[in-house]
């Protein structure tokens, strides 16, 4: 009789631990039924923001797999709105809600892999239920939006400067609205050091985005149960839909209830090879709790490459092979228009509450050989640990051909090399692509000397 695999959560991890579970394993030797409570499966969450934007024309164009190839070509039976609303240890078994309108039924399994994903944080204030305010979590959170597109809407608030909510405020502001940002912190983008997150607020203002840092919101006017403005302790502002972009927290409240251990950043808890302490019972994605490889703390942070990787590693495991997932180092990219953002390892203050004295440094420089045309400009800030020389994080802000240097930075810091070490890098050159010294070895260059310097004033 076969061996009987469910999953719970129907895209990135899920559906790769399903995938690599089948590649390895016949369906006359397992049975795999994967459940999702949307519409869709298998599709780039990263890419709605580009979806809502217009530079992505066709939803079907964020889609990996179609069902049927996971039906038909994989005999992995993904059954779509789908919900599973508990899980049975001792029975072995979930119970699964059919939003298609049929009876709730029970699933067995044998093995279970738990990949529910991320929830979005949604206020807890006057309005925040009202008709007109999106989260864009899933895609279907995408084409709802779109949809309100399609109403002429003028004015929009986003709220929240985290990654999310940038990219939605570039989509908005491509579909020609007037768009307000509003964030509790003085700059955007926690995971930048506030020097560098400055640079992406006077880039959004230079966008035409109207940008308020350091306002608390406290909620929502409406009108005939639709969102009119949002409110903040400043001010008032009109708004004909409203996006937020407030982050989100692991999905474990499922696995949490059942019995499964969550940890200190209510992810899921699981060993390299993302089993859970529960025999059978494997995690992926954003539900689950990491470790940073820098920080040496467990950390949630969701983010696809994560996902599928986990994903993979379950799959390959329930399949009889052997695989890990080693950590992280919060590597990630985004862009607001012509601007680039980048970021990987530690920021500053990062840094000391992993117990770290550091040495840093920003240079500026060009994308390309200053005399080359469409040379752009780039900021580079490394931290470093000031004994050692060890680099701990990197943040880039910059426009076209910026971004993308913050992989050199992050492989760097995965092998735990020295900014020394890195001075001596054999880099690419060429005219249309660096300036002869690129700006990482600026960086790395201006980082050892300060490294040095710091250590012979001790």
């Amino acid at each position: 009789m076969a061996e009987r695999l469910v999953v719970i959560g129907g895209d990135a991890a899920g559906m790769s631990a399903a995938s690599q579970a089948r590649d390895r394993r016949g369906p006359d030797d397992l049975r795999i039924v994967a459940f999702e409570k949307g519409g869709h499966a298998s599709y780039s969450a990263c890419g709605i923001p580009y979806l809502v934007g217009g530079e992505v024309t066709d939803v079907k164009d964020l889609i990996t797999r179609r069902p049927e190839v996971f039906r038909d070509e994989l005999a992995i039976d993904l059954r779509l709105d789908s919900e599973v609303v508990e899980i049975d240890l001792g029975r072995r078994a979930v119970s699964v809600l059919d939003h298609q309108g049929g009876a709730p039924y029970w699933e067995p399994f044998d093995q279970l892999v738990v990949a529910t994903g991320a929830v979005p944080s949604r206020p807890d204030l006057p309005g925040a239920d009202a008709e007109g305010v999106y989260g864009v979590q899933t895609l279907d959170d995408g084409i709802a939006l779109l949809r309100a597109l399609e109403e002429k809407p003028r004015r929009a608030v986003v709220v929240g400067a985290g990654y999310i909510g940038l990219e939605m405020a570039e989509a908005l502001i491509r579909r020609g609205l007037k768009v307000s940002l509003i964030d509790a912190a003085e700059q955007p983008m926690s995971t930048l050091d506030p020097d560098m997150g400055a640079l992406v607020a006077n880039a959004l203002r230079d966008l035409g985005v109207e940008v308020f840092l350091g306002e608390r919101l406290e909620g929502f006017a409406e009108s005939g149960g639709r969102v009119t403005a949002a409110l903040t302790e400043n001010r008032t502002l009109p708004a004909d839909l409203v996006v937020l972009g407030l982050g989100t927290r692991p999905n474990s409240a499922l696995a949490e209830a059942s019995g499964i251990p969550v940890g200190e950043t209510s992810g899921i808890r699981t060993d390299r090879r993302m089993r859970t302490t529960v025999e059978g019972v494997w995690a992926a994605g954003d539900c689950v709790e990491t470790f940073h490889l820098v920080s040496q703390r467990p950390v949630a942070i969701a983010l696809g490459t994560h996902a599928n990787k986990q994903g993979r590693a379950a799959g390959i495991n329930i399949g009889g092979g052997y695989a890990t997932f080693p950590g992280v180092i919060g590597t990630a990219v985004s862009k607001i228009c012509e601007y680039e953002v980048a970021r990987t390892g530690l920021t500053t203050a990062g840094a000391a509450e992993a117990g770290f004295e550091t040495a840093e440094e920003i240079v500026e420089s060009t994308t390309r050989a200053g005399y080359y045309p469409g040379a752009r400009q780039i900021k580079i800030k490394m931290i470093a640990d000031r004994r050692t020389g060890r680099l701990l994080g990197a943040q880039i802000v910059g426009q076209e051909g910026a971004a993308k240097r913050i992989d050199a930075l992050a492989v760097a810091i995965w092998h735990e090399m020295t900014v020394e070490d890195m001075t001596g890098l054999d880099l690419s050159y060429a005219p249309p692509f660096a300036p002869v010294w690129d700006p990482v070895l600026i960086a790395a260059r201006k980082a050892a000397k300060r490294v040095d310097q710091l250590n012979r004033e001790d």
